[in-house]
């Protein structure tokens, strides 16, 4: 792959790791960098640039090596497997990858822990994080399933305690709500899915926390 000249990396390594873009120095194991990808994929999308240390510095890679360790990692250890363009840039005689991940369209995408174990990964601002089991249920939602835009909703009361809470308080973990509502696990998960899919609250991750939160 032939290097492309560009001050576009040096502009995308100003803006730091974040939600959508994360350094690596170099890819060593291809287990690890899949839940990265796992991770970009469950959310919006996002890119990988290897070849630099996590304080912005520019170290340079052997780009064939990295881009066929990312390729194993989507393929091998992404569940589905996942598709990564590349881009190759030289700059100042160093060359960088960027590996770019698209928004999955089977959700959700796991990826395989040091165990071998699979699991669900998220990327929250620049860390990729467990995904809890309510997340899981709402990514394995899918859009033919959603409430219909015109149709009039009507609350049970379960729905609306949880609304009326949002509401005055802010977010509240899904073990919270069970309480809150006096109702099991599974009928609070059910309660949340359904009003996420109508658009009415999502989900934040807060000090390791996923917070139900409305919109």
């Amino acid at each position: 792959m032939k290097p492309k000249k560009s001050h576009y990396i040096q502009d995308l390594i100003l803006e730091g790791e974040h939600e959508h873009q994360d350094f690596k120095y170099q890819i060593t194991d291809a287990r690890k960098i899949a839940r990265s990808i796992a991770a970009f994929a469950n959310n919006s999308g996002g890119h990988l640039l290897i070849g630099v240390k996590d304080n912005g510095n520019i170290a340079g890679v052997r780009s064939e090596e990295e881009i066929y360790m990312i390729e194993t990692a989507a393929q091998m250890y992404c569940s589905p497997e996942q598709q990564v363009t590349f881009k190759v840039f030289n700059v100042n005689g160093k060359s960088v990858v960027k590996a770019d991940i698209a928004e999955a369209d089977e959700k959700p995408v796991q990826a395989q822990d040091d165990n071998g174990v699979w699991h669900v990964y998220y990327r929250v601002a620049d860390e990729n994080v467990l995904a809890s089991r309510l997340h899981e249920r709402i990514l394995q939602k899918t859009v033919g399933d959603d409430c219909p835009p015109d149709e009039t909703i009507s609350y049970s009361e379960r729905e609306q305690v949880l609304l009326d809470y949002l509401r005055n308080h802010g977010g509240i973990t899904l073990e919270g709500y069970m309480k809150l509502a006096h109702i099991s696990e599974e009928t609070a998960m059910q309660t949340v899915v359904a009003l996420h899919s109508m658009g009415v609250l999502s989900l934040e991750y807060h000090d390791g926390k996923c917070l139900i939160v409305g919109n």
